[in-house]
Parts: C-alpha cells; sequence; structure tokens
C-alpha cells in the first residue's frame, strides 16, 4: 500500500532507478505493453462545427455511432479557445512543482472532501499503489468551491475557473446530442441528473524507469455520466477495443470524450462504458486533466423507459448516483465493471 502522506512527485525528484516493491504489479497484471495497436485512427475524431446549424443530424448521428461502438470519441471546433486549455495545462504543472510544504497543506486521503491532492487511487484499501498523484477539485457550483482551491501558483484559480466554465458549457452540449442519438428529448439526460455534480482530477504522472511493471491507473470504467480529458503531448491514455489495448494518440487543442456508466444505463445497454487505463513514459512527465460531470447523489438512474421494450428488455435496476458511486469507490478500480453489481436479475 502506499504510504500516507508521501507523493510520487517527492519520491521521484530525486531520480529513482527501480520502481519500488509497492507499485510493482503481479505479472499477471502488467500493462504487456509489447501487445498494444497504435492508430491515428484507433477512435472518431469529430468535428462539431455547426452542431447548432445545418450539420446537426450528421454529427448527432456520428456521436451517437461512436457512443456505440467504441464509447470514445474526441471533438475538435469544440468552442473553448487554445489559450484557455494551455493556461490549464500549464497552471497544473506549475502546482505540481511548488515546494512539497505548500502542495502538502491540501494533502487528504478522504474522498468526501471538495479539494485534495492525493496520490495513487485509494490509498486505504489498494495492495498495490498506482504512479500517480492528482489534485481533486469540485467545480461546479464555482461560487461554492473555488475559494477552497489551492491559491498558489497566483493565477491557479483564475485559469481553473475559466477552464471550468468553458468545460461545463461542452459537457451540456454533449449530453443534449447523446440525448438526442438515443432518440429521446435533447434535455432528458439533463433532467435525470438533478443538479449537476461537475469535478476535476488534475492527474500528474512523473517519468517511470520501469513503466512495464506499474501503471497510472490500473484497467477501469468511469463511475460518473461522461468524461472529458484534456492532456498534453504525451500520450499515455489506451482504450479497449475488440479484446485489444489501443494507444490513443494525442491530438492538439482536441478532448477526448468517454462515455460513462450512468450512460450505458440510461441507454438500456445500447452505448457502452469502455474499459480504459493509463501507462507510464520511461523518459517523459504526463498530466492530464479529466472532467467527470455527474448526477447529484439523490439522483435516480434507470435505463430511460422508451428504449425498453420486447426485444430491448430492461438490462439495469434503478439506483441512486450515491449508492453506484460508494461501490465503486469502496471496492477500488478492477476489471469487472462495477456495472455488473447493477444487472437487472433475469427472469
Amino acid at each position: 500500500m502506499a504510504t500516507a502522506k508521501v507523493l510520487l512527485t517527492d519520491l521521484c525528484s530525486g531520480g529513482i532507478r527501480h520502481v519500488p516493491s509497492n507499485y510493482v504489479r503481479p505479472i499477471s497484471d502488467r500493462p504487456n505493453l509489447l501487445d498494444v495497436q497504435s492508430s491515428d485512427q484507433s477512435i472518431p475524431v469529430i468535428d462539431l462545427q455547426g452542431l447548432n446549424g445545418p450539420n446537426h443530424s450528421h454529427i448527432i448521428k456520428e456521436i451517437g455511432q461512436a457512443c456505440q461502438r467504441y464509447g470514445f470519441f474526441q471533438v475538435k471546433n469544440h468552442g473553448i479557445p487554445e489559450k484557455v486549455n494551455n493556461n490549464m495545462l500549464r497552471v497544473s504543472n506549475e502546482f505540481f512543482h511548488l515546494p512539497e510544504g505548500e502542495r502538502m497543506k491540501i494533502y487528504s486521503n478522504d474522498p468526501s472532501k471538495a479539494v485534495r491532492l492525493s496520490t495513487s487511487f485509494n490509498v486505504k484499501t489498494e495492495t498495490v499503489a498506482n504512479w500517480r498523484d492528482f489534485l481533486r477539485l469540485h467545480c461546479y457550483p464555482l461560487d461554492d468551491y473555488m475559494h477552497e482551491w489551492p491559491s498558489s501558483p497566483p493565477s491557479f484559480r483564475e485559469y481553473v475557473a475559466e477552464y471550468c466554465t468553458n468545460v461545463r458549457g461542452l459537457s451540456l452540449r454533449l449530453l443534449e446530442a447523446i440525448s438526442e442519438s438515443l432518440g429521446l428529448q435533447s434535455d432528458y439526460i439533463n433532467k435525470v441528473l438533478q443538479k449537476h455534480a461537475q469535478h476535476m482530477a488534475i492527474n500528474y504522472y512523473p517519468p517511470c524507469p520501469q513503466p512495464e511493471l506499474t501503471y497510472g491507473l490500473p484497467i477501469h470504467s468511469d463511475p460518473n455520466v461522461i468524461t472529458i480529458l484534456l492532456q498534453g503531448t504525451v500520450p499515455g491514455l489506451q482504450v479497449l477495443k475488440n479484446g485489444k489495448w489501443v494507444a490513443i494518440k494525442p491530438i492538439p487543442n482536441t478532448f477526448i470524450i468517454n462515455i460513462g456508466d450512468q450512460i450505458e444505463v440510461l441507454s438500456n445497454g445500447m452505448y457502452k462504458s469502455v474499459l480504459h487505463r493509463a501507462v507510464l513514459n520511461r523518459n517523459e512527465l504526463r498530466i492530464s486533466v479529466p472532467t467527470f460531470y455527474s448526477p447529484s447523489p439523490d439522483a435516480v438512474i434507470k435505463p430511460a423507459q422508451e428504449l425498453v421494450d420486447e426485444e430491448h428488455p430492461i438490462l439495469y435496476k434503478s439506483f441512486t448516483y450515491n449508492e453506484y458511486y460508494t461501490k465503486f469507490w469502496n471496492r477500488g478500480l478492477a476489471t469487472e465493471n462495477c456495472l455488473d453489481m447493477f444487472r437487472a436479475s433475469s427472469t
């Protein structure tokens, strides 16, 4: 288990040649990096230009096909200025290069905290640590949380708030498009979510001397509704497609979107929440910023009635998001999808 209050950032700062034993995965649970496919077109790239214009129907269809076939897609011409994204990545890097004492003021292993710095995933339950530090921030409504964010670097709150506001707008547009692609009213998913929740993780993956032995994040699906990922130029995300791991090559000024478990339930299994993982780089630091869009804790999630009939029996039982996330957090990241615990009983 990871040692409490020791960040990987500081462990690596002096340079290390070998992965410490508490990060080494069992042989059967290692990345096997030689058996990974690499393709520039591994997941669809969707141009959002014209989503509110003459290309609307075509883009909605593209989004639906991507959700059904891949569970992942990339978006360009998304309306968020490149400067906003660059500022977000820059200030994220600056935060992790602050003096240790400054960073550790907000260290916590308590997942209920709205702002916390921690390491790995869940140091209380896991037996092998992940090669990652992270800063977790709740970011909607902004006024409820922004004052708790780090005040250093000086531009942190300004740049992160601007980024969060822009990403919220993109999230709402995508959720409307996903609703439409399912043949539902455009506001269907937004209504189900009740009071929306938005939070982010700033992931910091230091160079790893033996990336074949460990993970940045092991195999998992996302428990939320959708995830919007901003990353720099260093690759690390891999997606499971037809039983093979596929490396996703970063494209400048695009976002990677993936369907979370809640969309799979709402769509009655038509759209898939796909397993993915973060692998490491021997020589380069990687920063990624996933924004997680979620229902309110008491929102009731179940398959849309319009998507259930004799040919498409109900696949998942009803639950609150809090019930789901509690099980997800306590069990930790594992190959088995948490969704399996909520499948409807077959008759």
